[in-house]
């Protein structure tokens, strides 16, 4: 798809003050897909995070556009995708949702004493905060 989204608020601003902003390329000319700036994503289109809020996904679809944006002397990237080609997120199956109960509840618990602790047993050492070796 090559058609050109543009941003009519960052047009007028080119025009009138005869700038051009250093991310704003909606044909794609020079960032290879079409670029916007920190905060001027056109209407329809969504970072992954804002589809997940929204209760959907990507669903395969190809990177529809960029926003770049500068943050501490390096260049940083957030793609967009098309809002009307996202799919619902998909739900994990009453089987998944218990197998990830179990791994989380092995993770909890002491290998030396076998108690079901209240947090995250260290990988390092397999033993929970009160049977660890070298207390």
């Amino acid at each position: 798809m090559t058609t050109e989204i543009r941003h009519p608020g960052l047009d007028d601003l080119a025009d009138r003050i005869a700038i051009r902003a250093e991310f704003y390329d909606p044909a794609g000319t020079r960032h290879g897909l079409p670029t916007f700036p920190f905060h001027y994503a056109p209407d329809g289109l969504a970072t992954r995070r804002q589809l997940r809020a929204d209760g959907l996904r990507p669903n395969g679809q190809p990177i529809a556009a960029q926003i770049l944006w500068r943050h501490r002397k390096h260049i940083r990237t957030a793609y967009l995708y098309r809002r009307d080609l996202a799919a619902p997120k998909r739900t994990a199956s009453p089987a998944q949702l218990a197998a990830i109960g179990k791994a989380l509840l092995a993770r909890r618990t002491c290998r030396n004493c076998g108690t079901t602790r209240g947090y995250y047993i260290p990988r390092r050492t397999g033993a929970c905060l009160i049977c660890e070796p070298g207390r």
